[in-house]
């Protein structure tokens, strides 16, 4: 079952028949006669498998499944914001947003470029507020229409949890789950929560989409995602909630042999800076941390000449050179168990970072996701137990101890 298979007219009948108790109360609400809400429903019942209400003399008495439905469908409503709009010109309005033209969106979808600019049109005139401009010889998404676009996606993400929660209830399992994933979560802690994940529950699908933050929390905001996992930053808004999972201290790390070793006593901030560092680019919470342990060394930052923030490229870079960096012990240990890299100790002080979870603040997991976030919680535990104590290893000349994997 596709989504855009389904009437949305018929689903706002859905939920008016379960907020009602009644065809004829629901007739009312939705603007539909009584035949079509029955009609509308029978049909609804047949393209789902199951019996969303059952008949009684004194009303309709929603099933396990009615109550469902109904619960993402009110959701989804409310976020699509028009009763008068369809579900083929909700799809029309967003195959023209992820396409940028009509030609392109029409050509993707199969349907011919005038039926799309049909159902945009319809579909702005169902709203009222306008959607596009024109720019030149361009349409171009206005404010209200960026949110619309935003809105719509969610409702959709609501529906197809819905038909995600009725599989269940009938024993199948289908769906994804999407996964913003940041650098730190790509270690160890998602691929150890997927693989115990799919094990147990191989019919949901698993998508990892890596990328910044920046760059993820566009897509959560939208629901193209449903969850990112990574590097905390501060709140952006009320819409977003974070869940801290456990707290990670960065090592410093450079070659075997390199020449720190050689330092005698306490390793200070004019040691640090005498050699070149790759961090990632201001403003992330690493390259924050980085500033905050030459600040409680008493020295300034040097100047970064590589901004990086790939683990992959950075590890590369500091075999068979003087320069250093702040890394994950988890991004490392292999590297660290053969001797390709040492650790110098770990940031002074404590400082550390905070790995965790993001997701929409108004989210709603179905069964599957809440399980997929639960194990995350589990794999974090141990996690936040295998980390440098300050107490133990401090910055100082590299010991047996500061060279051993973490994990």
């Amino acid at each position: 079952m596709r989504t855009h298979d389904l009437n949305l007219r018929h689903l706002a009948a859905l939920a008016a028949v379960r907020s009602s108790g009644s065809i004829s109360a629901a007739a009312r609400m939705v603007h539909l006669t009584q035949p079509a809400i029955t009609q509308g429903v029978a049909k609804l019942e047949r393209q789902l498998g199951m019996p969303l209400f059952t008949r009684q003399p004194e009303g309709m008495e929603p099933t396990a499944a009615g109550i469902l439905m109904s619960d993402r469908i009110e959701a989804a409503l409310r976020l699509v914001g028009s009763r008068r709009a369809t579900m083929a010109q909700i799809r029309a309005f967003l195959g023209f947003v992820d396409h940028g033209t009509y030609a392109a969106a029409a050509k993707a979808m199969g349907i011919s470029e005038a039926s799309l600019h049909r159902a945009v049109g319809d579909f702005q005139i169902a709203l009222g507020p306008r959607l596009l401009n024109r720019r030149g010889r361009s349409l171009v998404l206005t404010t209200q229409g960026q949110e619309t676009a935003r809105n719509l996606r969610l409702a959709i993400v609501e529906i197809e949890a819905g038909l995600v929660e009725l599989a269940a209830l009938a024993g199948r399992e289908i769906g994804s789950i999407r996964i913003g994933a940041m650098p730190l979560a790509r270690a160890r802690l998602l691929p150890e929560a997927i693989s115990a994940f799919h094990a147990e529950h191989p019919g949901t699908d698993i998508s990892v989409v890596e990328g910044s933050y920046a760059e993820l929390v566009v897509l959560l905001r939208d629901g193209r995602i449903d969850l990112m996992v990574g590097a905390l930053r501060a709140p952006e808004g009320v819409d977003l909630r974070s869940e801290p999972l456990f707290p990670d201290i960065p090592l410093i790390v450079g070659r075997k042999g390199h020449p720190l070793e050689a330092v005698r006593g306490d390793i200070e901030a004019v040691h640090l800076g005498a050699y070149p560092w790759i961090m990632p680019a201001v403003g992330t919470p690493l390259r924050t941390l980085w500033s905050e342990m030459f600040e409680k060394l008493g020295g300034r930052p040097p100047h970064v000449a590589i901004e990086c923030g790939s683990a992959m490229m950075i590890r590369q870079m500091l075999h068979g050179s003087d320069r250093l960096a702040l890394l994950s012990s988890d991004q490392i240990a292999l590297e660290l168990e053969t001797g390709w890299l040492a650790a110098y100790g770990p940031a002074p002080g404590s400082l550390g970072r905070t790995i965790g979870v993001t997701y929409r603040g108004d989210w709603r997991p179905t069964a599957r996701q809440a399980l997929l976030l639960g194990l995350l919680r589990v794999i974090s535990e141990s996690l936040s137990t295998k980390i440098y104590s300050p107490a133990t290893v401090s910055i100082g000349r590299t010991s047996p101890a500061a060279n051993r994997p973490l994990s």
